[in-house]
């Protein structure tokens, strides 16, 4: 179900309209989007997952270009790890949830690698270049590789006949929560 809100931009006050869609993904969840666009820059662009899941780990390997299709849905409280580049796109405090595929996290990393860049020096300037190179070479389906996504509410998945769900033993800690997976 599809329906536009209109409603004031919170950083100007213009208002702009908001998009709010639901989508059903297949073997995983209904989800809602939402999205609203203003001329002074602000953007919001948010998947919510509509259901409650047990705390859980999709991990799957990416080793053909087919893969790289795979759907991908991170709630704000998903984890991504890329493990063979060091990777890890944790969860900030602006985190949005997003629907995509295993070529769009990969492009994500890539942005994150480049404005990283900017602020490197000597040999992390190296190793993002490599880093960078090591990305493009997995989007081309030249060097395999790892998702795994952890989350603790349940709500991210790998839509995929490859990937593996493991279930998550969840243990509070005083900065939040240490996920590991059930043996």
């Amino acid at each position: 179900m599809r329906q536009v809100v209109p409603a004031p931009c919170p950083d100007c006050g213009e208002e702009i309209e908001y998009i709010y869609d639901t989508e059903n993904i297949p073997y995983f969840s209904d989800i809602l989007l939402i999205c609203g666009v203003c001329s002074c820059g602000f953007k919001i662009v948010d998947t919510m997952v509509m259901n409650d899941h047990e705390p859980s780990c999709w991990e799957m390997k990416i080793e053909t270009p087919a893969d790289l299709d795979a759907r991908v849905v991170r709630s704000m409280q998903g984890e991504i790890d890329i493990p063979e580049f060091g990777i890890n796109i944790r969860p900030g405090p602006a985190c949005f949830g997003f629907v995509s595929n295993i070529e769009g996290v990969l492009e994500r990393a890539e942005d994150a690698v480049k404005r990283a860049a900017v602020s490197c020096e000597g040999d992390e300037i190296c190793r993002a270049a490599e880093l960078l190179k090591e990305i493009e070479k997995a989007r081309r389906s030249e060097l395999p590789f790892t998702v795994v996504i952890t989350d603790p509410s349940g709500n991210s998945g790998i839509v995929s006949s490859k990937a593996k769900k493991t279930k998550l033993d969840i243990e509070p800690e005083a900065d939040g929560y240490s996920v590991k997976p059930l043996a």
